[in-house]
């Protein structure tokens, strides 16, 4: 299976990337491809230390679209629509959002847009033959890179297609002691979403790091 990151060479891709490659085919995307290109050297450098071997690809967005099978949105909700403006061939795909749109005053909240959820949104905006899953919404930015650290984490995927709903759980199963669990149809992401900025407030207000979602 092929997965493409679009926005590669953030922090939440970077991450994933990191922990994706050593099982699938990964893509990872970027407006420049430089950028890609040397996200994926950091990335085998990390682990390759780790004893660990990778299959890593750095391209554009546009190709990392084309390319994959499934397609990971790892970007800020303000880039959302800037970002898949720009894009196409997202037809038959399998498409991930980890999305969650929080603004922030005194404290985070859930800010979503008039479709309800993030993922809802890029639902809209997509071919009707894509099929969107929500899934990664819960994980700390900080906790994907961190390798020397289990990520102990439930995972809910939120998805309107069964099949494609299966292979994303599988994927989280792969990575880590991550857990997925079927959170729902696509419309109750903003549940999954709005969980986010408790979490970083739970961990600002009580002096946290990283604060997760464990179902037991």
């Amino acid at each position: 299976m092929k997965i493409g990151i679009v926005g590669g060479t953030g922090d939440i891709g970077e991450g994933m990337a990191l922990r994706l490659s050593p099982k699938y085919d990964v893509i990872v995307g970027s407006r420049e491809e430089v950028k890609a290109v040397a996200t994926c050297e950091t990335c085998r450098e990390t682990l390759e230390v780790q004893g660990m071997e990778c299959s890593l690809a750095g391209v554009t967005n546009q190709r990392a679209v084309d390319e994959a099978d499934v397609v990971v949105l790892a970007i800020p909700f303000k880039h959302v629509t800037p970002t898949l403006n720009t894009l196409t061939g997202f037809e038959d795909k399998i498409v991930v959002s980890p999305v969650n749109p929080i603004e922030r005053t005194n404290y985070f909240y859930y800010a979503p847009p008039p479709e309800g959820s993030a993922a809802m949104m890029i639902k809209g905006m997509l071919p009707e033959s894509a099929t969107v899953c929500a899934a990664f919404n819960n994980i700390a930015a900080n906790k994907w890179k961190m390798l020397e650290e289990e990520l102990d984490y439930s995972v809910a995927v939120c998805c309107d297609d069964d099949g494609a709903k299966q292979k994303v759980m599988e994927i989280v199963n792969n990575v880590s002691n991550l857990r997925a669990y079927d959170g729902g149809p696509l419309a109750a992401a903003s549940i999954v979403e709005s969980v986010t900025p408790l979490l970083l407030n739970i961990a600002r207000f009580n002096k946290m790091r990283d604060v997760g979602v464990k179902f037991v």
